[in-house]
């Protein structure tokens, strides 16, 4: 707590920028709450004008690479039938049950274990293990907030303004191999090819690993934990390919494309355009910088 205040005192930017993200988020054009933002949790000034670094080109693509499709590809319930359409439903997580509001679930319909949603945001998932002890009302009270949450305004990606807010219940997906920790595929995208990929899971001592495509671990690094014992996934070569047959026709200067290998089985999992958007903490600015480099805005 102390820090925190010394932090506040000491940099008039970061105070503004906290207080106006959480007291008026959508009173101020796009480019002027992404500058004060950026200077606020970054600690330098966001280059618009020349764009360079990772961080700085996600910024600059949030307010001028504005594609139709990319809201289909954010909606976590939409993009299902898109990437069912283009690589087959068998690598699609069955969705169970779709509701307008949480007051519509009803747990009598819904098998002993699933996962509930919101289709327009990040993070907003409750795993149901046992039905018996699952306390549903805390799990609407959750989701309720959620809905009501205009993920956009947060950092100001565009692609999440205009999704149709739904809430939905999904199967629990597991692998006994690995104690029920999923593990996740992350490949990084650049104008439509696949450069690097991050290797990480859903657990509470999370680790990340960054690859180049022929799997040599690198010194990349956000923050996390390096796991070198890890091994890759056995379908890592079948994942790479289907990542290369879904950028085909999307066209996005970077996108993110997350695979599951679950039981020896690839689940595709979501897209991201804005990687921590776009407020990404490298413990090395050798890499912000080359992966910038590898954004070319002028093909978007």
């Amino acid at each position: 707590m102390f820090k925190k205040v010394k932090r506040y005192l000491r940099d008039p930017y970061y105070s503004f920028g906290n207080l106006f993200l959480e007291k008026c988020p959508n009173l101020m054009p796009d480019k002027w709450f992404l500058q004060i933002i950026y200077r606020a949790y970054m600690g330098k000034e966001l280059n618009l004008e020349e764009p360079k670094n990772f961080n700085e080109k996600l910024n600059w693509l949030k307010l001028y690479d504005r594609k139709t499709l990319y809201t289909t590809l954010v909606d976590k319930l939409a993009v299902k039938d898109y990437v069912a359409n283009k690589i087959g439903a068998e690598y699609i997580i069955p969705t169970l049950k779709v509701y307008d509001s949480a007051e519509g679930i009803i747990i009598e319909d819904l098998p002993e274990q699933f996962v509930l949603k919101c289709n327009h945001d990040s993070g907003s998932f409750i795993i149901c293990k046992d039905k018996g002890s699952f306390d549903l009302e805390a799990a609407k009270q959750k989701l309720t907030a959620c809905l009501k949450q205009n993920f956009y305004l947060l950092a100001r990606e565009w692609p999440y303004k205009n999704v149709p807010r739904k809430i939905f219940a999904e199967r629990y997906m597991s692998d006994s191999s690995q104690k029920d920790i999923l593990t996740c595929c992350k490949f990084f995208c650049f104008n439509g090819e696949p450069k690097i990929f991050q290797l990480t899971d859903k657990s509470d001592d999370i680790f990340e690993n960054f690859y180049d495509l022929d799997g040599n671990l690198l010194d990349l690094s956000l923050g996390y934990r390096r796991d070198e014992t890890r091994q890759l996934p056995k379908l890592f070569g079948e994942m790479l390919s289907l990542t290369k047959e879904l950028l085909k026709d999307i066209n996005a200067p970077h996108i993110r494309v997350d695979l599951y290998e679950i039981g020896g089985k690839i689940y595709f999992g979501e897209f991201t355009f804005f990687n921590w958007g776009g407020f990404n903490s490298f413990e090395d600015e050798h890499w912000n910088d080359l992966l910038g480099s590898w954004i070319n805005l002028k093909q978007k």
